[in-house]
């Protein structure tokens, strides 16, 4: 009785541990605690003096840039123009940003922050003369440079790193058509993810594995030179 061979079965793939970051992401904390006190300060200020004083000194107005009054590309960041406003800000910064700080360090994080914001508010300088105020251009920064962190590390997350990827480039379109809608600063958010993606291109870990099998740890492969290029782009 001839008998039919079975293939043998696929040898089984090795399992390797990796030592990711595990950064308390305490810059994102320190954010979220500052810019909800400001915005407390910003409803007291309204319920006693019946003016936004806080934004009166600090949201972007261009003829006051003009004038020298430069702070202002800087401190809307920490404005916000209701509690929906920082609410949504908010959450989207603890969402993105934790994950992302814990990838990029303490110093490159915060590096990102306010270099996108700053990206974004010049933007709305430049292209449109409204007033305006929020996080959200930062936060489209980190957002930008969660895309880039997922793009240059592709080949060592595998399809998890694609399906993040998608996620990423989806909510940012989203949130861009949304900006369309009138009263929002949506060339502060496009400034923003430019400042993000040229910040993170150069600046955003990209991990490779390090040590002696099974146990590997990641090692950043850029160097300090690669983050002062990029902040200065």
């Amino acid at each position: 009785m001839n008998e039919t061979p079975y293939p043998p079965p696929p040898p089984r793939q090795a399992q390797i541990r990796v030592s990711l970051p595990a950064r308390t992401p305490w810059v994102t904390y320190g954010l979220i605690f500052v810019t909800i006190g400001v915005y407390i300060l910003q409803f007291l200020s309204q319920s006693i003096f019946n003016a936004d004083i806080p934004a009166f000194w600090g949201m972007k107005i261009n003829f006051l840039i003009r004038s020298g009054e430069y702070w202002r590309l800087v401190t809307p960041l920490f404005l916000h123009g209701s509690i929906f406003h920082i609410g949504f800000n908010m959450y989207a910064l603890a969402i993105i940003g934790m994950d992302l700080e814990r990838q990029m360090g303490h110093g490159r994080y915060a590096a990102l922050y306010f270099l996108s914001g700053f990206a974004g508010n010049v933007f709305s300088f430049l292209f449109s003369s409204s007033p305006s105020l929020g996080s959200s251009t930062a936060i489209f920064g980190v957002l930008a440079a969660e895309g880039v962190f997922l793009f240059q590390n592709r080949a060592l997350f595998g399809e998890r790193a694609n399906r993040a990827l998608k996620n990423v480039l989806t909510i940012a379109g989203i949130n861009l058509l949304i900006g369309l809608s009138p009263g929002i600063d949506n060339w502060g958010h496009l400034g923003g993810l430019l400042g993000g993606v040229v910040f993170a291109w150069f600046a955003s870990p990209r991990w490779v594995l390090d040590g002696i099998y099974p146990t590997f740890s990641l090692r950043d492969s850029k160097e300090t030179r690669d983050v002062f290029l990029g902040a200065l782009l």
